[in-house]
């Protein structure tokens, strides 16, 4: 009995060896087909994304490039590209194959507009400096050099086209000039440590286009037009907006969406004057035939009916083109802050205080939206003790600017890339 015990024992262990044997066998030849299948397929969407980014190149280079591609030979498979552009995106739709294994990646590109900078200027006069109690939140670019003293907090990706300038002074120091000579130099010292929280790049070359302002006047054919006024009051008052034309005259009040369909209202070679609250979203324009005109001036807060900042799902939305200069007015209502919903685009001038260098300390700007100015104007003085006259600055990116815009608001000329889908 002992014997026969042996063998089944014998038997019983070889069959279930062989049965292991054969599932790691198995397990084996398995690994292998899914890593030859994984591979293949991550050639193929390789091949995907490499015609998608392709084809965004192109269009990077040419706004009007729509032929796209058909059966183009890469990395032993093929990829078509398709094109489709509509009034406010352009599509791309890439599908590729390698081994029988298809894969699509679509790529959605739109206008680039100014409104995405919380800041931006094309030029920095060399006596405005950024200084501590300044802060920005948001992507910043200046066309030039990039001036700062002290500590100034930038909590976006900051871009400059040329230097980085940091506010000193010059010192005496006992220096030593060779190996065995020592003497008394002036040095140059530094006083400034600004905060790039988001990075900082120079280099970048992004001009200012001269027809922004333009564009959106031929816009205004379907929005409300103001002509042969000096100057426009214009108070939003969430539903309805009102307007005269001087400072004595009883306003006119209307309702927003009736009086301007399309969102844009212009002042054709005017002054205006702004104020209120804002319900829905509006681009507010002025052009200019000489330098008197084409300014917008902030008379008091100008904000959102619904804080974005409190619902993000808030469709309020501002823009301000200016010809010429955007400043906040120096009258009672400026002397203890002012806040603005806005983003603010002025062609030829820039965003600044009435009398910065003469008026009081006024606290704060608080600016929840952008900037973007052919030239920096100053909003106030400082000295290493703080404020002297006019503001701090509290500029305070609208996040909703990086896919969204005011309407007809200024674009950079390019398209960029808002979603890309795998």
């Amino acid at each position: 009995m002992g014997g026969k015990a042996s063998i089944l024992i014998v038997l019983g262990f070889s069959t279930i060896f062989l049965f292991v044997g054969y599932n790691f066998n198995r397990l084996t030849v398995d690994s292998v087909d899914n890593f030859s299948d994984y591979f293949e397929k991550t050639i193929s969407h390789n091949i995907a994304i490499s015609g998608a980014n392709i084809a965004a190149n192109k269009i990077f280079f040419d706004n009007n490039w729509a032929d796209g591609f058909q059966d183009i030979p890469f990395s032993g498979g093929t990829y078509s590209t398709y094109v489709n552009a509509s009034s406010t995106t352009i599509t791309v739709t890439t599908i590729s194959s390698y081994k029988g294994y298809i894969d699509t990646v679509r790529v959605i590109l739109q206008p680039s507009k100014f409104s995405k900078f919380a800041y931006y200027s094309a030029y920095e006069p060399s006596n405005i400096w950024w200084t501590s109690g300044d802060t920005v939140w948001g992507p910043m670019h200046v066309q030039g050099d990039l001036n700062v003293a002290y500590e100034p907090v930038f909590f976006g990706k900051v871009t400059c086209q040329n230097d980085l300038n940091t506010y000193g002074h010059y010192e005496w120091k006992y220096v030593q000039v060779s190996t065995w000579r020592w003497e008394w130099r002036q040095v140059w010292v530094s006083d400034s440590d600004p905060q790039f929280l988001g990075g900082f790049e120079n280099g970048v070359d992004l001009p200012m286009p001269a027809d922004g302002v333009s564009n959106v006047e031929l816009v205004s054919a379907g929005g409300a037009k103001f002509t042969g006024q000096d100057t426009v009051f214009l108070t939003f008052d969430t539903d309805s907006i009102k307007f005269r034309f001087s400072k004595n005259d009883p306003d006119t009040s209307v309702l927003a969406t009736s009086f301007a369909p399309n969102g844009v209202i212009f002042a054709q070679n005017s002054v205006l004057r702004l104020k209120g609250t804002v319900k829905g979203a509006y681009t507010v324009g002025v052009s200019s035939n000489s330098i008197s005109n084409g300014k917008v001036f902030l008379d008091d807060d100008l904000i959102y009916e619904t804080d974005p900042q409190v619902n993000p799902a808030s469709t309020d939305m501002l823009g301000i083109v200016a010809k010429n200069d955007i400043m906040i007015t120096n009258n009672t209502a400026n002397n203890s802050n002012i806040n603005i919903h806005a983003s603010m685009y002025s062609e030829s001038g820039g965003f600044g205080a009435e009398d910065y260098a003469s008026r009081p300390v006024g606290g704060n700007i608080n600016l929840l939206g952008g900037i973007q100015q052919s030239t920096r104007r100053a909003v106030g003085t400082f000295s290493s003790g703080g404020t002297v006259s006019g503001f701090n600055k509290r500029y305070m990116y609208d996040d909703r600017f990086m896919l969204a815009s005011p309407p007809a608001f200024p674009g950079t000329g390019a398209f960029e890339i808002v979603s890309w889908y795998e």
